[in-house]
């Protein structure tokens, strides 16, 4: 009774802690995801312009999520998640947007942003099927995506003279 129980509870602690989840559906590599926990699924919103991807992630399709310790980064759980894309306009879309909307960082419009998801967007919920699977060996690193983002670059020489240049005294 107590390993029936034990599984669902950590499954649900431990992805309502973590605010980022790897999520592998149809695609051959998982994604790191943002989402939130509620009513017992995890929410993700995306496929629109200026959010995150969500490949492989089909409407009645299933998912293998990842769950990762907030402040280790560590894998702490695995889980197999039946993948239903809520529609909009719905009591149970506009329920799950409002909790969106809440853990979105730097929406670009703002209060807006319910009206572009529904246009735009599509609203994921990943609910538990199983309650834990082995957690994968190996360390799952895939290679990047290709992307228009950069990496930093050498700081030019003459930077840390001109930064730190003392003041002279008049």
């Amino acid at each position: 009774m107590t390993d029936a129980l034990f599984g669902p509870a950590l499954v649900e602690e431990a992805t309502k802690k973590s605010g980022l989840i790897w999520v592998r559906g149809e695609a051959p590599a998982a994604r790191a995801l943002w989402h939130v926990w509620h009513d017992g699924a995890a929410l993700v919103v995306g496929d629109g312009p200026g959010e995150q991807p969500l490949p492989g992630l089909t409407d009645g399709g299933t998912a293998e999520v990842t769950v990762r310790s907030k402040d280790k980064g560590g894998r702490i759980v695995a889980w197999t998640a039946a993948v239903r894309e809520i529609a909009a306009g719905t009591e149970e879309w506009d329920a799950a947007v409002a909790e969106l909307k809440g853990k979105r960082l730097n929406a670009p419009d703002g209060e807006a942003v319910p009206a572009r998801w529904a246009r735009e967007c599509r609203v994921v919920r990943l609910e538990p099927r199983s309650s834990t699977t082995d957690l994968p060996d190996g360390s799952l690193a895939a290679v990047p995506l290709p992307s228009e983002a950069t990496t930093r670059r050498p700081v030019p020489a003459a930077l840390p003279k001109l930064l730190f240049r003392r003041k002279k005294r008049r």
